[in-house]
């Protein structure tokens, strides 16, 4: 008899009252949190305005690439990559400030959901101690402790929404604890997103050293004369069909010998996969790069690395050096030729020494040489502005991309 009534009031009790916890999410940072939001806003703005007008800057250089070569023409080409350069430095910067803009907000929403948390754990305290005691009183010691029916119908209704908000605080402490842990991981890598953006940046600031450095080497080579400067392409693009029938001899005489000789092997010549050369991942021109400066007269058939002066260049495979050409001019341009496995070979231009010499056999990250490429240092040759290392993969002797085999 005892057990029914306690139960009948209890389902009564359920039906009559609502629980009395009501568990608040606003965080003390919140204002803050809606200021940064607004101020990410505005940067993304910004951005895009940024990107819109390198876009610009991409479309002229396009269309002047178009025209008749000329020393204006290229010297308008130049100018717009200077101008681009700039933007593109704008750009990052804008992209450093919101990067550290939304990391300043995730850590104060993470303050915000460590309260939170802290809070769910102190009232699941509570409402636990709360149901401990109540497990230590009866049923008619709760009846009898009540002076009215309202009373005791009050009492039941706490006990109930004591266990109803339990389950409910629960499940916000376990929500908050994903969440926070979701923001933790975002503030990870914003903050590597941030690093990489800095080194992006200096990279940047070089490229348009570089682009700077182009026109101006341009003008003293020319001295703004439009007869000198077809005289400079002519001998440029000489030059390169030079490079261009010495290396496919050169390269065709050494796999002549290795299939003489039976050297050509995997064994000895590895696996068909290279490393990078050089330690720097920077790429300041693509292979066949659009806007590269002198498209008009050649495409450009490798990829340019960064890299100061005098650093080790290693062999990005095993193999035999095909030609080590060796300058004692500033015009002239130095290079390995080395031949793999596959009718694949690589070549490593601008390059101030030479350690390997012709037929030489090289294990992959062997030193073949230094890296050059500064104006006017033996072997870096014409219409060089910055120190970098010119790196091609070539295929059955024609260039192909090196990114798809790096």
């Amino acid at each position: 008899m005892r057990k029914r009534l306690f139960i009948t009031l209890f389902v009564i009790g359920l039906f009559i009252f609502m629980p009395i916890f009501v568990f608040g999410q606003t965080g003390n940072n919140s204002a803050e949190i809606d200021s940064l939001n607004q101020e990410i806003l505005t940067r993304k703005d910004k951005i895009k305005e940024l990107e819109d007008t390198i876009a610009k800057y991409n479309k002229n250089i396009q269309d002047k690439q178009l025209q008749a070569v000329s020393l204006n023409n290229q010297l308008s080409i130049l100018e717009n990559r200077i101008a681009q350069a700039e933007v593109d430095i704008e750009l990052t910067q804008a992209k450093i400030d919101e990067a550290k803009l939304e990391i300043d907000a995730l850590n104060l929403s993470i303050q915000d959901k460590e309260a939170v948390i802290a809070k769910q754990k102190k009232i699941i305290a509570k409402m636990v101690a709360d149901i401990n005691a109540d497990k230590e009183r009866g049923f008619l010691e709760i009846l009898l402790t009540n002076n009215t029916f309202s009373e005791f119908f009050n009492q039941v209704q706490y006990s109930m929404s004591v266990y109803t908000d339990l389950g409910q605080s629960v499940k916000i402490l376990r929500l908050a604890k994903e969440d926070l842990q979701a923001k933790q991981q975002q503030v990870d890598e914003r903050k590597k997103s941030y690093e990489d953006l800095k080194a992006q940046l200096e990279d940047k600031k070089s490229t348009l050293a570089d682009q700077r450095g182009y026109k101006q080497t341009l003008l003293i080579q020319t001295k703004s004369s439009e007869l000198k400067f077809k005289t400079l392409l002519s001998s440029l693009k000489q030059q390169y069909q030079v490079v261009e029938s010495e290396i496919r001899t050169y390269e065709d005489q050494v796999r002549k010998k290795l299939a003489e000789q039976e050297r050509n092997n995997a064994a000895s010549l590895g696996d068909g996969t290279f490393t990078w050369p050089v330690p720097s991942r920077h790429i300041s021109a693509t292979f066949h790069d659009p806007t590269y400066p002198f498209r008009n007269v050649m495409e450009h058939s490798g990829i340019d690395i960064r890299a100061s002066q005098g650093t080790a260049v290693h062999a990005a495979a095993a193999g035999y050096v095909a030609r080590a050409k060796r300058c004692t001019l500033a015009s002239c341009y130095s290079y390995v030729l080395i031949v793999h496995n596959g009718n694949i070979s690589s070549l490593y231009g601008h390059l101030s020494s030479i350690a390997v010499s012709d037929d030489q056999f090289v294990g992959r990250g062997d030193i073949i040489g230094y890296s050059g490429g500064t104006p006017g240092m033996v072997g870096s040759g014409p219409f060089v502005t910055g120190p970098h290392l010119h790196f091609e993969i070539r295929l059955n002797g024609i260039p192909v991309d090196p990114m798809g085999y790096l």
